[in-house]
């Protein structure tokens, strides 16, 4: 059976992951916990929105209602980046190279590797953010559509068009995909190579979480009573295909998915707490968890995948070790 060693933490877990194996849970109230040798606190704004690793994983990056861009690492140390005073920061993404790019209201900045800075104004305001893998292209969500940049450069934007509210952005690992999720309960993407439409519908709520699998060959999305895994391994991504369905609950939601570093599983978490583990290729299922006090809000393995970080939107977060006999 896995074991779970449990950290009850006050107020909503908006990013819990692992920081080079060390589990990091990012807070509502601006707070960040680690568990290195002990429960250790740093207050690292006032009112944080949302948190991701650093593109080399060792360090995490935060923003939030301060205006602040802050990187924490091991030590505990946080180090702003950015800061756009009055603003409130609600979008992070994080490049290969060292880049940084940050967005509030109509507004994305980009902070390069050699620390310049370069904002850039849209009409409408920006909801997502993504870099291609890259790191050299930028992807903003926002109304009707997708805006892809060359930040380092002087090169005339892509506008990408769909209407409707798109909310997230991602890309496959392979750079041969865009998917946006929106507020209509739907996913949508483009093919790259030829700007071709992908509709992914049929979800009864917003898919908030999603994950890659191991070689990029699934999407595992949030936003229905099961994890909704769409197949990308084809030249057409999930056109025409319909997509797995895992871990599927008549009662409960699934909120926060995360595909594992090595095996074709994902973690699932649900509305009510719960947590299973789903393998793609035979769809067998193994309880992590059992219900708890809340939503999982966030999910991530360590690298070899042996230990699971969770958080949830009341704070009963933990870690669960899956190779425990």
């Amino acid at each position: 059976m896995p074991t779970i060693a449990p950290l009850d933490l006050n107020g909503h877990c908006i990013d819990a992951r692992f920081v080079q194996n060390v589990p990091f849970f990012a807070l509502a109230d601006g707070s960040v916990h680690r568990l290195d040798n002990g429960h250790k606190t740093v207050e690292a704004h006032d009112g944080l929105l949302c948190a991701i690793p650093t593109a080399d994983g060792k360090a995490l990056l935060t923003a939030g209602e301060d205006g602040r861009v802050c990187s924490t690492g091991l030590n505990g140390t946080v180090q702003e980046l950015a800061s756009q005073p009055r603003k409130w920061i609600t979008s992070l993404a994080a490049a290969p190279n060292g880049a940084i790019a940050y967005g509030s209201g109509r507004f994305v900045w980009t902070r390069l590797p050699d620390g310049t800075t370069k904002e850039i104004a849209h009409e409408r305001s920006v909801e997502g953010i993504g870099f291609a893998p890259k790191g050299l292209r930028l992807a903003v969500a926002r109304y009707n559509g997708v805006t892809l940049h060359w930040p380092a450069t002087a090169s005339p934007p892509t506008e990408l068009e769909w209407k409707g509210a798109h909310i997230g952005v991602i890309y496959s690992p392979d750079n041969r995909f865009l998917v946006t999720s929106m507020q209509e309960n739907a996913l949508h993407g483009w093919r790259l190579e030829d700007n071709r439409h992908m509709r992914m519908t049929g979800y009864p709520a917003k898919v908030k979480s999603w994950s890659w699998s191991v070689k990029g060959k699934w999407l595992a999305t949030s936003g229905a009573p099961a994890a909704i895994i769409w197949p990308f391994a084809g030249k057409d991504g999930p056109m025409g295909k319909a997509p797995l369905e895992l871990g599927t609950r008549g009662d409960s939601m699934v909120t926060a998915v995360a595909c594992h570093p090595v095996e074709e599983i994902v973690a699932i978490g649900y509305s009510d707490g719960m947590i299973l583990v789903g393998r793609f290729g035979d769809q067998k299922e193994v309880v992590l968890r059992r219900p708890g006090k809340g939503a999982i809000s966030a999910m991530g393995w360590d690298d070899i995948g042996h230990r699971l970080v969770f958080g949830t939107e009341p704070g009963d977060c933990g870690v669960v070790d899956i190779t425990a006999a």
